[in-house]
């Protein structure tokens, strides 16, 4: 399992940087900024900067440039799925009261604020990235890469692939599609964004790529799986949710035994593509093994 240490260091340097790069809810307008923070504040297992600071430790050098870069594309991920979150939340789309153990935002505010809180988050993160410090060019790869994989060809088309879903039946290549741009694209951005602060070549970023895919893969096929064995107050959100909109899922497609074998195997695939990297691929190796073992 993960370095316990190194898991505490980064999540609380998350959160600082969160609580630094959020405008306070002092700031007008003062209800959506503190909606906000009650979105991107609440909570959960920041895999997704836990993976931007991981893939961060791969480069020969650190600057107190490149350090602050990671804080800024480890919030701007986090922005991101944050608002990806409370959007999926509301009536419109999935229509949860649960979230990270605590009402969704619309329920804890209203629609119009979460809707709000949704479009301010997603613009935060650009401009997070936007006004890091440190290489130009490195920042203009980084906001490419976070549009690309929130974009319609990446975690909204995934989300609207999944809306179109509902009731129908999806093969196997086509419910792999739909999680690669919905879940997996941003989890593959994460890591991504740690490997351009970190100066990686092209060969490295390959191989980061392959560990990314393989990753956020096994990522949504453990959600399925828990989705159809855990309570909700594990999970933080209401479980067996996709079952009962009847949304195809891994485990009502090819069943438990196989959804938990596929994820076994590409937790060694992802482990594996890590292998030219050294010691310095252990949080990244320890973050796998995280992702496949949750709830266990």
């Amino acid at each position: 399992m993960a370095s316990q240490g190194w898991l505490k260091l980064h999540s609380e340097r998350v959160e600082s940087a969160l609580d630094r790069l959020l405008d306070s809810p002092q700031t007008i307008p003062h209800r959506l900024h503190e909606a906000m923070r009650y979105a991107a504040r609440g909570g959960g297992k920041r895999i997704r900067p836990l993976l931007v600071y991981a893939a961060g430790q791969l480069g020969k050098s650190s600057s107190a440039d490149q350090e602050q870069m990671l804080d800024a594309a480890a919030v701007a991920v986090e922005c991101i799925h944050a608002y990806s979150l409370v959007h999926d939340d509301m009536p419109c789309m999935d229509d949860d009261d649960l979230r990270r153990g605590r009402p969704t935002v619309h329920k804890a505010f209203d629609e119009a604020t979460a809707l709000l809180v949704g479009d301010a988050l997603q613009t935060r993160a650009f401009e997070v990235l936007a006004t890091a410090p440190g290489d130009a060019n490195q920042r203009l790869k980084m906001i490419a890469c976070l549009a690309a994989a929130s974009g319609s060809r990446g975690m909204a088309g995934g989300q609207a692939i999944d809306l179109e879903s509902v009731g129908k039946k999806l093969d196997l290549p086509g419910l792999k599609q739909m999680h690669a741009m919905k879940t997996g694209a941003l989890l593959s951005c994460a890591v991504e964004l740690g490997g351009i602060a970190a100066n990686l070549n092209a060969e490295q970023l390959a191989k980061l790529d392959q560990y990314s895919k393989a990753l956020g893969l096994a990522f949504q096929i453990v959600d399925d799986v828990l989705d159809a064995t855990a309570d909700s107050q594990t999970l933080g959100k209401t479980a067996g949710k996709d079952a009962a909109a009847n949304k195809p899922t891994y485990v009502t497609l090819m069943g438990l035994d196989y959804a938990q074998q596929q994820a076994k195997e590409l937790q060694e695939i992802a482990m594996s593509s890590l292998d030219g990297f050294g010691i310095q691929a252990q949080a990244l190796k320890d973050l796998a093994l995280l992702v496949v073992n949750r709830g266990k």
